[in-house]
């Protein structure tokens, strides 16, 4: 009995791959949930994104203002209207969930920057200083460190400890 080799073609392995990654994200698109903003998120959004990654940050009002006005300042262009539809949706459908207070003695850089809506210039200063000093022992001590926006620090302190 004579055996048959079955012969796949080189192209099956390169094609294979880019036809299931491609296969996957149109699947994410269409799991977004319908709503105003919707079409403007994934147009503008898509082209730079893993949409699964961006949103599953789920973030407040703010983070989501912070992470939109990164995008512009690396070259997303976009109109006011569409930039306040887009982040009303992401607000509306991927908001931040309930989560432990951040301990600023103990957080890394980017946990200040996303929980806290900071830039990362303040979250490095945060941590230069706590290296320098020690722990902070409150608040105020926080609204110290010099390059810190002090009105965010107090708009944010329910979410902070020591």
């Amino acid at each position: 009995m004579k055996t048959q080799r079955l012969y796949l073609s080189p192209v099956v392995f390169i094609r294979g791959p880019i036809l299931l990654t491609a296969l996957f994200a149109a699947n994410v698109w269409a799991q977004l949930p319908h709503g105003p903003g919707r079409e403007e998120t994934e147009r503008l959004c898509k082209n730079c994104h893993d949409v699964a990654v961006s949103v599953s940050r789920r973030q407040d009002h703010d983070g989501w203002r912070t992470t939109l006005n990164k995008m512009v300042a690396l070259g997303l262009r976009t109109t006011d209207q569409e930039f306040a539809l887009i982040l009303d949706y992401l607000t509306k459908h991927f908001p931040a969930e309930a989560l432990p207070p951040v301990n600023v003695n103990k957080a890394a850089a980017i946990e200040l920057e996303s929980r806290l809506s900071l830039r990362r210039s303040q979250a490095a200063a945060i941590i230069a200083h706590r290296a320098k000093n020690g722990k902070f022992k409150s608040i105020q001590d926080l609204k110290k460190v010099p390059g810190v926006d002090a009105e965010k620090i107090e708009a944010k302190k329910d979410r902070i400890v020591f």
